[in-house]
C-alpha cells in the first residue's frame, strides 16, 4: 500500500509539471501553423476529392482541440483524422516552389492526448513537420529536448491505480479501439442519439433557410440559390439574410440576375460556369459592385462563349464543357485568358482535324497537367501547354473508348438517381446526398449494399455519403461510401 501511494504522488507531481506547460488555444495555432499551410483546403483547388477530405478532417480536428480547451472535459474518444499533406523538396528555400511534382501524400493518425502541447507535438510528428518552433512558444523554461520527451513519453500509471480509482486506462481504450475495426451498425449505434439531437435542434433554421431561399429567389427571378463550402445551417441564413438587406436597401441594382444562379463563396465575381458569386467575407459594398458590374460580365461571356465555339470547330467539333466538381473555382476572367491562350496555340497549329469528326465528345481545360488523358466520364481532359500533334493522336487514339464511356455514364447516372430514390424510401430519409468527391460508381456501389441492411436508425435522418465517417454540425449523418 506505501508503494502505491508513493507512485501515486510521484506521479500526480509529473502530472503537475506537465500542467505548467500547458498551451494556450492562440499558442496551438501558432504551433500548427506549418501543418495549416500544407493541409489547407485552399491548396487543393485542383484537387476536389482531397480538398474535400481535408475540409472534414480539418472540421473533426478543431472540434478535439475545442474540447481540450474546456474545463473539466473527460470523456475523450480516439479520433482517426486523414490528411493529404502538399509535399515539399528537401532542399527547396522557396515556400511557392518547394513541392513536388507528386503535390502531395496521404496522412493518417489516431489522436488520443488530452493535452493541446501532446496533441500538437503529434500532429506535426505526425506529418513529419518540424516541432522546433514549438520551444519558441512560451510553454516551457526547460530545453525543448527534455520537453519532447517528457510529453512523448505519457504516465503510465500501475494498474493497480484504475482498479482502485474506477478511472478508465487510456492505453487499453485505445488498444481496444484499435483492435475493433468500425462498421456501420457499431458507429450508427454509437452516434445516432448525438446526430438526432443535433437535427432537431437544427429543424427551426432549416425551415427559416428554404424560406428565405425561396424568397429570394422569386423575388431576384433567381434559377438557383447554391454554397461552394459545406457551411452550417445558420451560416447559410446569415448569408441570406445579407442578401436580403441588400436586395431592401439597393433594389435597382438587382435588375440584371433574372435566371441566374448565385453561389456563395469564397470571392466575389462571375464564375467560369456563368454564375454570380458572393464573397462571404466580403461587405455589402463589394457584392453591390458585383451587381453593377453584371452587364460587362454579360459580355465577356458571350466572348467566352464564342471562344469555345472556335475551338470546338479546330477540334472537329469536340464540346469544350467546365465541370464545377471537378474543376478549380475559376472567374469568368480566368478562365477566358486560359481559353483564349490554348485557341491562340491550336490555331497556330492548323491541326488537320475532319469538321464534326469528334462531334458528341466532351473536353475541359487543366492547366495543372503536361500530358492529356481521358477520364473515366467519357470526357477528355487537355492540358493547356499540350504539344498539338500530341494531343492530335491521343484524342483520335481515345475516340472510341470516349464515346462509351459517355454512354456508360448516363447508364449509371439514371441508375444512381433510382437507387438514391429507392435508398431514401426504403429507410425513410428525409434526405440522402453525397459529396462532390464521391463518383457515381462508389454511390451505386453504397446504395446497393445499404438496400441489403435493415438500418432502423435512419428514419428522419439527413444522411451524406463521403469518404469518412462524421456527425455534422448540423445532424447529418456522414459514412464512408465503401462502409464495412
Amino acid at each position: 500500500f506505501y508503494y502505491f501511494v508513493r507512485l501515486c504522488l510521484d506521479k500526480v507531481l509529473l502530472q503537475c509539471i506537465l500542467q505548467s506547460r500547458t498551451l494556450s488555444g492562440a499558442d496551438a495555432i501558432n504551433a500548427l501553423r506549418p501543418f495549416y499551410f500544407a493541409v489547407h483546403p485552399d491548396f487543393f483547388g485542383q484537387h476536389p476529392k482531397e480538398r474535400e477530405v481535408n475540409e472534414n478532417s480539418l472540421k473533426r480536428l478543431n472540434g478535439y482541440l475545442e474540447n481540450l480547451q474546456k474545463p473539466g472535459f473527460r470523456s475523450f474518444k480516439p479520433t482517426q483524422l486523414t490528411f493529404y499533406v502538399r509535399e515539399r523538396e528537401p532542399n527547396s528555400s522557396n515556400v511557392q516552389e518547394s513541392f513536388s511534382a507528386s503535390g502531395f501524400r496521404a496522412v493518417s493518425f489516431t489522436l488520443h492526448t488530452r493535452d493541446l502541447l501532446s496533441t500538437v507535438l503529434d500532429i506535426l510528428n505526425s506529418c513529419s513537420l518540424s516541432t522546433e518552433h514549438v520551444q519558441s512558444l512560451n510553454v516551457s523554461s526547460q530545453p525543448h529536448k527534455e520537453t519532447k520527451s517528457t510529453v512523448n513519453r505519457p504516465i503510465k500509471w500501475d494498474k493497480t491505480y484504475y482498479s482502485f480509482t474506477g478511472f478508465k486506462d487510456p492505453e487499453e481504450e485505445l488498444e481496444q479501439a484499435q483492435r475493433v475495426e468500425t462498421t456501420l451498425l457499431s458507429w450508427l449505434d454509437d452516434n445516432e442519439a448525438s446526430a438526432v439531437k443535433k437535427l432537431k435542434k437544427s429543424l427551426p433554421l432549416r425551415k427559416e433557410l428554404e424560406r428565405l431561399k425561396i424568397e429570394l429567389s422569386h423575388e431576384l427571378q433567381l434559377s438557383d440559390i447554391r454554397w461552394q463550402r459545406s457551411w452550417g445551417i445558420a451560416h447559410r441564413c446569415s448569408q441570406l439574410h445579407s442578401l436580403g438587406r441588400l436586395v431592401q436597401q439597393r433594389p435597382e441594382i438587382l435588375e440584371n440576375v433574372k435566371g441566374r444562379t448565385v453561389v456563395f463563396t469564397d470571392r466575389s465575381g462571375m464564375s467560369a460556369a456563368g454564375h454570380i458569386m458572393l464573397g462571404t467575407m466580403d461587405v455589402h459594398h463589394h457584392w453591390t459592385k458585383i451587381f453593377e458590374r453584371l452587364p460587362n460580365y454579360y459580355k465577356l461571356q458571350k466572348r467566352l462563349l464564342l471562344l469555345e465555339d472556335r475551338i470546338s470547330q479546330l477540334l472537329g467539333g469536340i464540346q469544350v464543357i467546365y465541370i464545377e466538381e471537378l474543376q478549380p473555382l475559376l472567374t469568368l476572367e480566368e478562365y477566358f485568358e486560359t481559353l483564349n491562350s490554348f485557341y491562340n496555340k491550336l490555331r497556330d497549329s492548323r491541326l488537320p482535324f475532319h469538321p464534326r469528326s469528334l462531334r458528341g465528345l466532351q473536353m475541359i481545360l487543366e492547366s495543372d497537367r503536361y500530358a492529356p488523358s481521358l477520364h473515366e466520364l467519357g470526357h477528355f481532359m487537355i492540358p493547356t501547354v499540350c504539344d498539338p500533334a500530341a494531343l492530335q493522336w491521343f484524342i483520335f487514339a481515345k475516340a472510341q473508348e470516349a464515346r462509351e464511356n459517355l454512354k456508360r455514364k448516363e447508364e449509371m447516372m439514371i441508375t444512381e438517381k433510382e437507387l438514391i430514390n429507392t435508398s431514401t424510401e426504403r429507410f425513410s430519409l428525409d434526405r440522402l446526398y453525397k459529396e462532390p468527391s464521391v463518383s457515381s460508381a462508389q454511390m451505386i456501389d453504397c446504395c446497393k449494399r445499404l438496400l441489403e441492411e435493415s438500418l432502423p436508425y435512419l428514419q428522419g435522418m439527413h444522411l451524406c455519403v463521403s469518404h469518412f465517417y462524421s456527425v455534422l454540425q448540423d445532424g447529418d449523418l456522414c459514412i464512408p461510401w465503401n462502409w464495412k
